[in-house]
């Protein structure tokens, strides 16, 4: 990966102008997306704990945003790249473009609970000088968290199935098909107003990586390391049924829109919340964080202190976030040399 960023340099260092007005003047990157962008628990918050500016998005130093931007600080594409980074943890589709976000952080949460924040576009302050936008968003807004929940609660209190649930909902729950057909459609307009905010930018989305085996029996089912009492069959349909079809509905919009799709799942395979530590690059349900992150989930009776974790509910680790890194780097410097 070094040596095709080092020679991305060069090839960008080469189609630059001579002349120190191009050397003085910087490209804009904006991040926007959900706490798979924004980091959650890995590396130190950003900003800083009681900094007055810290808004309960959980953005941190080790979310790949950061990662990437320190590697283009090092090796800069022919001229320095600033980054506007305002991820924010449960944003959904709407967030980016259209509704304003109330925050949920759990740490050093103020009495009066966090305020709601702009849209992502209109906080990055998206317009004509926008040199590169990075999406990564879409899990919220079916939301896969919450049908993981649901799993989880179905198989291990109820010994129920999820893949029924979701399949044949019942009234008032809204089943797979819709909700994977809701998000295409919100992903179209979202890009769009991506687009009209920022029209000269090069947009490059982000899917997810792969958080569940390629064999749901590889989980353990006593483990809240791992996926907990979600049933095996549940995991396999989750995957194959929902996450897949997820990237590849980012993956088709982006391309509709002539945008750059980063794909993190291949090369994540086999590094599931399943896997040994060490080995995984997702946490379970309850994993290692640095120690400003809960044990404990509010709400209900999830108690991960009991086996010494933290409430990771199955989100990348900092293995997981210098994979994607690795990858939107690449990105970011091929979209920075059409610049």
């Amino acid at each position: 990966m070094r040596a095709l960023a080092v020679g991305l340099v060069l090839s960008a260092a080469a189609l630059l102008p001579s002349g120190s007005a191009a050397a003085a003047d910087q490209y804009e990157w904006a991040a926007l997306g959900d706490s798979y962008t924004a980091g959650g628990f890995v590396g130190d918050p950003q900003p800083a704990l009681g900094d007055a500016s810290r808004d309960g998005c959980d953005r941190t130093t080790n979310a790949y945003p950061d990662v990437v931007d320190r590697e283009l600080a090092e090796f800069p594409p022919g001229k320095p790249v600033h980054l506007t980074n305002v991820s924010c943890g449960n944003a959904t589709i709407a967030n980016i473009a259209d509704t304003r976000q109330t925050p949920i952080s759990p740490v050093q949460t103020p009495s009066a609970g966090w305020p709601a924040v702009d849209t992502q576009i209109q906080r990055a302050k998206l317009n004509d000088k926008t040199d590169v936008v990075t999406i990564g968003v879409g899990g919220n807004s079916l939301p896969f968290g919450g049908m993981l929940l649901k799993c989880l609660e179905l198989g291990a209190t109820l010994g129920k199935s999820c893949h029924e649930h979701y399949t044949n909902p019942p009234e008032g729950e809204e089943g797979i098909k819709d909700k994977l057909a809701r998000v295409q459609d919100e992903y179209i307009e979202m890009l769009a107003k991506v687009h009209q905010a920022a029209p000269d930018a090069k947009v490059i989305t982000v899917g997810y990586p792969a958080v569940l085996p390629q064999e749901g029996s590889a989980c353990n089912r006593l483990s809240l390391t791992e996926l907990g009492g979600i049933k095996h069959a549940d995991i396999d349909w989750l995957r194959d049924n929902v996450l897949k079809p997820l990237n590849s509905t980012i993956q088709q919009v982006t391309s509709f829109f002539g945008d750059r799709y980063v794909d993190v799942y291949s090369s994540s395979v086999g590094h599931d919340a399943c896997q040994p530590a060490g080995t995984k690059w997702i946490e379970g349900i309850c994993g290692d964080a640095a120690d400003y992150w809960p044990a404990k989930l509010q709400g209900t009776l999830l108690n991960c202190a009991l086996i010494h974790k933290r409430v990771t509910l199955v989100h990348p680790n900092a293995q997981g976030h210098a994979n994607t890194a690795a990858h939107v780097e690449r990105a970011v410097r091929i979209a920075l040399l059409d610049r």
